[in-house]
């Protein structure tokens, strides 16, 4: 899935346009890598902490809090739309800024409606603390007294 909502639609949205050069290029080099090495770092995470992986059918069997799941709730789909970001930059094309929203929206509503509350009932109390500590997409900044 999201080598599709990721990749293959953004490529086929910027399908014919120009690649764009100079600091333009260099910006969407450096939002593609850091885009996918937030993913690759999250599937990591799943897959040595939480014993699964990102599909439903091999789901981690341990809540993810470590990674960059310390910083994030949702550093996946936050990899994911790096990445689009990327691709609009390097095709300046406003209309792949504007799908980026776009899938915003949809990651939002799924996490909201069907991933939080799933993951409450099957972590229980062990969820409620993690999403009291740590911030849905923004890390929380903490006052140190």
């Amino acid at each position: 899935m999201p080598g599709t909502v990721g990749v293959y639609v953004p490529l086929l949205i910027a399908r014919g346009r120009p690649v764009a050069s100079g600091l333009a290029l260099a910006l969407s080099v450096v939002l593609l890598g850091a885009g996918a090495s937030l993913y690759a770092w999250c599937v990591w995470s799943f897959a040595t902490i939480g014993r699964g992986t990102p599909a439903p059918i091999d789901a981690p069997k341990a809540l993810v809090i470590r990674g960059p799941y310390r910083f994030t709730r949702n550093p996946m789909y936050a990899g994911v739309l790096t990445v689009i970001l990327g691709w609009a930059v390097l095709y300046r094309a406003p209309v792949l800024a504007g799908y980026a929203l776009g899938v915003t929206c949809c990651f939002h509503l799924f996490i909201v409606l069907y991933e939080e509350p799933h993951l409450r009932g099957v972590f229980g109390p062990e969820f409620d603390a993690y999403t009291a500590r740590v911030g849905r997409w923004w890390p929380r900044m903490r006052v140190r007294s």
